[in-house]
């Protein structure tokens, strides 16, 4: 029997995914990409929490978005066949590919002989901690890869060859920009005061309450402003973008881009990476003013410091490099952001409930880089003496 039993025209090379979707009728299991032995394969836990949770009357298969299988596909499909059997769940096997029922019921003809298959070792505890880092350099490998085809995007854009649609682009702008205003301000006017209230309390002992106004400063200025900011757009817009190009894919938006033969880089990705690439630091300069005001509203109420001495004050404590430092942490938080947001977006799978996971994803992705970022730059504008 040859390996590969079924392969369609398309060269894509996703790799095996499973998803499960419930439905009024029980579930709906979607097999993604290509399944051969040479690939990890998925595990069936998701399936078996479903069932154990919603109890279906029956369970379907969807291989609308398989692209190529062999026997790897084979083994997960009983295992899921003998787990509806085990919770007495009816199977429809109508889904899956051409040829596929006819190798189950060959599979299923003569029992397996009861200890025949060896079991494998549970991976311990280190082992775990290899294979959570080992999926961490996986992830930042595909970032920094998504990243490179930005880049060349982004060179295309440059030179007047990208395709994409003005309009796109003054929309994501008008999102990511205008109307981010109201939150940014809220939450820079919070950290501003909270700042300023955890100085005034130290500094009022020792009669130094006039420095309240550098730490504020200095504190929103270099570092709170920009890495706040970059928190909010990465809850509001990272997965808005991550939400919207995940819905395309569901949709198979995408899947026509290509057909057409349109980049859905260019097209969908560059006009967000460079909504946020302007905006981030126009919104980091305005939480820079908006924090300082909330601080001098704690000043001007605990310490009786007026706005024209704390403001003041505050900017003599203030560089040219400290400023224009924490405008470009900004902008690479911003990049960041719009890369997270799309990199998961093109990432999720086939059903609904992958846009909500490529969502969730988006953000946890967009703020681990960006504290690691943070870092990276304290290091940097030390040795620079910034």
């Amino acid at each position: 029997m040859p390996e590969v039993i079924q392969a369609t025209t398309n060269s894509s090379s996703e790799p095996p995914k499973l998803s499960v979707e419930r439905t009024p009728s029980g579930l709906t299991i979607h097999l993604i990409g290509e399944w051969r032995l040479t690939r990890d394969l998925p595990p069936v836990a998701a399936v078996l929490r479903e069932i154990e949770s919603t109890g279906p009357r029956t369970v379907k298969f969807d291989s609308g978005s398989l692209t190529a299988w062999d026997s790897s596909l084979l083994a997960v499909v009983s295992k899921i066949s003998q787990l509806c059997r085990q919770h007495k769940i009816d199977e429809d096997r109508s889904g899956l590919p051409e040829g596929m029922g006819a190798l189950l019921k060959l599979s299923e003809t003569v029992p397996e002989n009861e200890g025949a298959r060896a079991q494998a070792p549970e991976a311990g505890f280190v082992a775990q901690i290899g294979l959570e880092f080992l999926d961490f350099v996986d992830g930042i490998s595909n970032f920094v890869t998504f990243f490179g085809e930005i880049l060349i995007a982004l060179g295309r854009f440059v030179v007047g060859k990208a395709r994409f649609r003005r309009i796109d682009l003054s929309l994501a702008i008008q999102d990511c920009g205008p109307n981010a205003f109201g939150i940014v301000t809220l939450i820079s006017f919070l950290v501003g005061t909270i700042l300023a209230f955890m100085g005034a309390v130290q500094l009022e002992q020792f009669g130094a309450s006039i420095y309240v106004a550098d730490a504020v400063g200095i504190g929103m200025v270099r570092d709170m402003s920009a890495m706040m900011t970059a928190i909010i757009m990465a809850g509001r817009t990272g997965a808005a973008y991550a939400a919207q190009i995940g819905t395309m894919k569901v949709t198979q938006e995408i899947d026509a881009l290509n057909t057409m033969g349109v980049s859905p880089i260019e097209f969908l990705v560059v006009p967000r990476v460079v909504a946020l690439f302007l905006m981030m630091p126009l919104l980091c300069i305005y939480s820079d003013f908006i924090g300082i005001l909330g601080g001098a509203a704690v000043g001007a109420g605990m310490l009786g410091i007026t706005l024209n001495s704390f403001v003041s004050e505050a900017m003599h404590a203030l560089t040219i490099g400290g400023a224009v430092g924490g405008v470009v942490k900004a902008t690479v938080y911003g990049v960041i952001v719009a890369v997270a947001g799309c990199l998961r977006g093109m990432q999720c799978g086939s059903s609904a409930s992958s846009v909500g996971d490529a969502a969730t994803a988006a953000v946890v992705t967009g703020i681990i880089y960006i504290v690691v970022a943070c870092g990276l730059f304290a290091v940097i504008f030390h040795i620079l003496n910034i």
